[in-house]
C-alpha cells in the first residue's frame, strides 16, 4: 500500500489538484442533498382496501376479503396474505420480499383483482395502496373559515390545492374531510303508481339522455366537419324535465311530476375540527426528487398569501410538520460532528505538540468527509438522522490513520534523515499496519449492509457511509497526507536539532530518557505495574466485562426513539355502532379539556376516516383521534404524562391513549395473531388474552380487531314460499338490498363539479318493523 505514497510524493501537483477537485465536488454534493428525518422507505406491502356499505363481517368476508385474498395467490415474491373483514369494508394486505419492485407487484395485484372483478359486488370497487415514508405529509394543514362548507371545499379545492401543486417539490395535495355533494332524486310512490312507472322509468330516462355521440362526419365546402348528436345535462332543471316513458297518462310526465330532484352533502363519514372549530385537512406531500425542509418552508410562506385570497377569516393552521424535528435533529448531529472535529484538533495538538503536524491532520479529516459526501451523493442517499450519525461516529476514526502516519513521518525526520526519503520510509514502515486496521473496521460496519428486513434497509445507508468515510481516511492517509508533509513540516536543520537531543539523552541512559515526555511519566509506571500483576488485571478485566453486560440488560430498546417532535396523538374509542352524533358529543368533552392543558398549542380532531381509506380500513369505527400540536419549548415528556393523567380523570368517554407522533416507525405497539380452529374458539381465545394484556402494567391500551363488527339484523328468507311466488333467494335479497339503498346512477357535471345521480327509494324501511312488513313485488303481484 506505501506504492501510493511513492505515486503522490513523485506527482505533487497531480494531489494537489484531486484535492482541489475533491473539495468542489464535496461542496457541491454537501450543498445538494435532500434533508429528511430517516431514509424514505417503501413498506414491501400492497393493500387492498374494499367499502362495501351495510354488509355485515361475514357477508365481507365471503364475497370480498376470500376470493380477493385467493386472487393474489401466486404472484412473483409474495410471501403472505392477511385480510381483515369489519362492517362495511374489507382489507387484504399482501406482504412481499424485501427488495420487490413494489411498483410492478401492485401492478400485477390490480390485474389479479381485475380478473375475479366478475365475483365481486358490483356496486363495490377496491381501491390498491402502496405505501412508502415519502407518502406521509411533510406538512399538514388545519383550514377554518367564517365560509360555509361546500364553498370552503370549492375554494380550497380549485384556488389552495391548484396553488400549492406549483410549488417546487411539491408532489400532491390532498383534500380530507370537505364536504362533498351529490345529486339525489327522491321519487314519490303515490304518483309513480298514479302514473303507471316505477323507479326503474327514472334509472332508464337518465341513462337514455344526456350523452354525446359521435354521428359522423360531412364534407361542405371544402372543409370536414363532424357531426355530434345529443347535449349533456348540466343543471338539475335539465333532469327534472326528462320525460319519463311508458306512463299510462296521455301527456308524457316527466322526473319532475313524480319525484323531487335536488343537489345534497353526501352522507358524512367524519368530523374534523381544529380548537374547537370546523375544519378541513390538507395534506401536502413531496415528489421524489423534492427535499422536505425546502417544500415545508415554501408551503409555510404561501400560507399568509392564500387566507388573503379565500378571504372570509380564513385560517390555516400548521397541525404536523416534519421539517422542524428534522431541521433540529441534523443540526443537531452536525453540531456534535463539529466539536468532535474541533476537540479532535485540539487533542492532537496536545499530543503531538507540533502545530504543522496537527494542521495536516486538520486538513485530512475535512478531505475525507468531503469523499463521503461525494460518495453517499453517488449512492443516492440524502441527509438524515442515520447518515449524519454515520458521519459523526466516522469523524472519530478517520483521523486515526493520518495521526499513525504523520507521527511516524514526524519520528523519522526528527532523527535527522532527508524529508523525501524519510516520508516514504515511514509510509512504508505504517502502511500494512493503518490498511489492516481499517479494513478491520469496515469488516465491523459493511456487514451491517447485508441485514435483510426493513431494519436492514433502514441501516444499510448508515453502513455504506462509514465504510466509504473509513476508506475514503485510509486514501487520503496514504496519499495526501505525505504530500501535505512534504510541504508543512520542518526541515532538516529543526530535525539535527532534535537528533542532537535525543543523542544527549541517549548518553544519560535508557530508563532516564523513557520518562523526558510528561505522558510518559504517567503511562510507563503504569504498563510495568500491569506487568507485574496480570492476573489482577485479567480479572478486573472480567469484572468490567461482566458489569457491563449486566447494565445492557437494564437499557431500554425500540427501534427508533424520540426524535424530538412536539407532536402527541391521543386515540379515542367508543363501543363500535356509536353514531357520529354520539361520537362528537364525547369527542368535544375531551377536546375542550386537552385545549386546556397548558403547552399544548393545537387541538386537531378527526372522527371517523377523514377521508383516508386506509385510515377507514384499519380503524374499525368508533374512533376518534385528536392530534395535538405542543409548545417546542416544552418538556414533551412531562407534557405527555400530564396529558396521559389528565385524561384519566374523564369518564364515560371511552378509552382514552396517548402516544407520541412518530410516522409509525417509533411506534411502541405490539401485535399478536391468535388463530383458532372455530369463531368461537377464536373470540374466546381473543377474550382472555384482551383480559390478561389490559391487566399489564406496562400496556396503555390494548384492542382486538375481532370486535371490530356491529351487530346485525340478519333478514333470514324462506326458500320454499319465496320459490311459490316465483322468486329465489338471491332475488329477494336484491330486492331488500336496492329498497334500503339509493341506486347510483350516472353523473353529471355541474358548475364544472362531477356529481353522482342516486336515485332514493321513496319506500326504503327505516326500522326493524317497517322491515319485517316490507312488500316482496312477485310476478303475482
Amino acid at each position: 500500500m506505501h506504492l501510493f505514497s511513492v505515486f503522490s510524493l513523485r506527482n505533487r501537483a497531480l494531489i494537489a489538484l484531486i484535492t482541489i477537485v475533491i473539495g468542489i465536488f464535496g461542496g457541491i454534493a454537501l450543498t445538494s442533498f435532500k434533508q429528511e428525518l430517516i431514509p424514505s422507505l417503501s413498506l414491501p406491502s400492497v393493500f387492498i382496501v374494499t367499502s362495501y356499505p351495510g354488509a355485515s363481517p361475514d357477508v365481507v368476508n365471503t364475497d370480498l376479503s376470500t376470493p380477493i385474498e385467493s386472487a393474489l395467490q401466486g404472484i412473483e415474491n409474495l410471501e403472505s396474505t392477511t385480510a381483515t373483514s369489519n362492517t362495511a369494508s374489507s382489507t387484504v394486505t399482501a406482504s412481499f420480499s424485501y427488495g420487490t419492485d413494489i411498483a410492478t407487484s401492485e401492478q400485477k395485484v390490480q390485474l389479479a383483482l381485475d380478473r375475479i372483478k366478475t365475483r365481486l359486488p358490483a356496486s363495490v370497487t377496491p381501491q390498491v395502496i402502496t405505501f412508502s415514508l415519502s407518502d406521509l405529509p411533510v406538512i399538514q394543514l388545519a383550514v377554518t373559515s367564517d365560509m360555509d362548507a361546500n364553498t370552503l371545499a370549492s375554494k380550497l379545492s380549485t384556488l389552495t390545492v391548484t396553488n400549492l401543486k406549483q410549488l417546487t417539490g411539491v408532489s400532491d395535495v390532498s383534500l380530507l374531510g370537505a364536504a362533498s355533494q351529490r345529486v339525489t332524486i327522491t321519487p314519490d310512490a303515490a304518483k309513480l303508481t298514479a302514473n303507471g312507472l316505477s323507479i326503474q322509468s327514472i334509472k332508464t330516462a337518465l341513462t337514455a339522455n344526456g350523452t354525446l355521440l359521435a354521428s359522423g362526419s360531412i364534407t361542405e365546402n371544402s372543409k370536414t366537419l363532424t357531426v355530434q348528436s345529443g347535449s349533456r345535462i348540466t343543471t338539475t332543471d335539465e333532469i327534472a324535465a326528462l320525460p319519463l316513458l311508458g306512463a299510462r297518462s296521455l301527456t308524457i310526465p316527466t322526473v319532475a311530476d313524480v319525484a323531487t330532484v335536488a343537489v345534497v352533502n353526501d352522507p358524512t363519514s367524519g368530523y374534523s375540527s381544529v380548537n374547537g372549530k370546523p375544519a378541513v385537512s390538507l395534506n401536502v406531500t413531496k415528489s421524489a426528487a423534492g427535499n422536505t425542509v425546502s417544500v415545508s418552508n415554501l408551503v409555510r410562506s404561501d400560507l399568509p398569501t392564500l387566507e388573503k385570497q379565500l378571504g372570509s377569516n380564513t385560517k390555516f393552521v400548521v397541525v404536523a410538520d416534519q421539517a422542524p424535528s428534522i431541521t433540529q435533529s441534523i443540526n443537531s448531529l452536525a453540531q456534535e460532528g463539529l466539536l468532535g472535529l474541533g476537540f479532535a484538533v485540539i487533542i492532537i495538538f496536545v499530543f503531538l505538540f507540533s502545530v504543522r503536524s496537527t494542521l495536516v491532520v486538520a486538513i485530512s479529516i475535512p478531505v475525507s468527509v468531503l469523499i463521503t459526501f461525494i460518495g453517499m451523493q453517488a449512492s443516492g442517499y440524502t441527509l438524515n438522522i442515520i447518515t449524519l450519525a454515520a458521519l459523526t461516529i466516522a469523524i472519530g476514526r478517520v483521523v486515526d490513520d493520518s495521526i499513525v502516519v504523520i507521527e511516524n513521518i514526524k519520528r523519522h525526520i526528527g532523527l535527522g534523515e532527508e524529508k523525501l526519503p524519510a516520508i516514504l520510509t515511514a509510509v512504508r514502515e505504517v502502511a500494512t499496519a493503518v490498511t489492516a486496521s481499517t479494513i478491520t473496521t469496515v469488516a465491523v460496519f459493511l456487514p451491517i449492509a447485508l441485514v435483510g428486513g426493513l431494519t436492514g434497509e433502514l441501516f444499510r445507508p448508515f453502513a455504506i457511509t462509514v465504510t466509504i468515510a473509513l476508506l475514503a481516511s485510509l486514501f487520503v492517509s496514504l496519499t495526501i497526507v505525505p504530500v501535505l508533509a512534504y510541504w508543512f513540516l520542518g526541515s532538516r536543520k529543526n530535525a539535527r536539532r532534535h537528533a542532537e537531543g535525543e543523542s544527549v539523552a541517549a548518553s544519560t541512559g535508557a530508563d532516564e530518557f523513557e520518562q523526558t515526555t510528561r505522558l510518559q511519566k504517567v503511562y510507563l509506571p503504569a504498563i510495568r505495574w500491569t506487568l507485574k500483576f496480570p492476573a489482577l488485571v485479567l480479572i478486573a478485566a472480567l469484572v468490567v466485562l461482566a458489569g457491563s453486560g449486566f447494565l445492557a440488560t437494564s437499557l431500554k430498546t425500540n427501534f427508533i426513539g424520540n426524535s424530538g417532535q412536539n407532536t402527541l396523538t391521543v386515540t379515542q374509542t367508543l363501543p363500535l355502532g356509536t353514531s357520529l352524533e354520539a361520537q362528537d358529543a364525547a369527542s368535544k368533552k375531551v377536546e375542550t379539556l386537552l385545549r386546556n392543558v397548558k403547552g399544548v398549542d393545537t387541538v386537531l380532531l378527526t372522527i371517523g376516516s377523514g377521508g383516508s381509506s386506509l385510515r377507514a380500513a384499519f380503524s374499525g369505527g368508533g374512533s376518534s383521534t385528536f392530534s395535538l400540536t405542543t409548545n417546542p419549548d416544552a418538556d414533551q415528556a412531562k407534557l405527555q404524562a400530564t396529558v396521559t393523567a389528565q385524561l384519566k380523570k374523564t369518564t364515560g368517554e371511552g378509552e382514552l391513549a396517548v402516544a407520541t407522533a412518530q410516522g409509525g416507525f417509533a411506534s411502541s405497539n405490539i401485535e399478536v395473531n391468535v388463530t383458532a380452529g372455530s369463531d368461537a374458539d377464536l373470540r374466546k381465545a381473543s377474550d382472555v388474552i384482551l383480559a390478561k394484556m389490559k391487566n399489564l402494567s406496562v400496556v396503555s391500551r390494548a384492542s382486538s380487531n375481532l370486535s371490530a363488527s356491529l351487530p346485525y339484523i340478519a333478514v333470514q328468507i324462506d326458500r320454499a314460499k319465496a320459490a311459490s311466488d316465483g322468486l329465489s333467494e338471491v332475488q329477494v335479497g336484491g330486492i331488500v338490498t336496492q329498497a334500503m339503498n339509493p341506486s347510483a346512477t350516472g353523473s353529471v357535471v355541474i358548475d364544472g363539479k362531477m356529481l353522482s345521480i342516486y336515485v332514493n327509494n321513496s319506500s326504503a324501511p327505516l326500522t326493524t318493523d317497517a322491515l319485517n312488513t316490507f312488500s316482496i313485488p312477485t310476478a303475482k303481484g
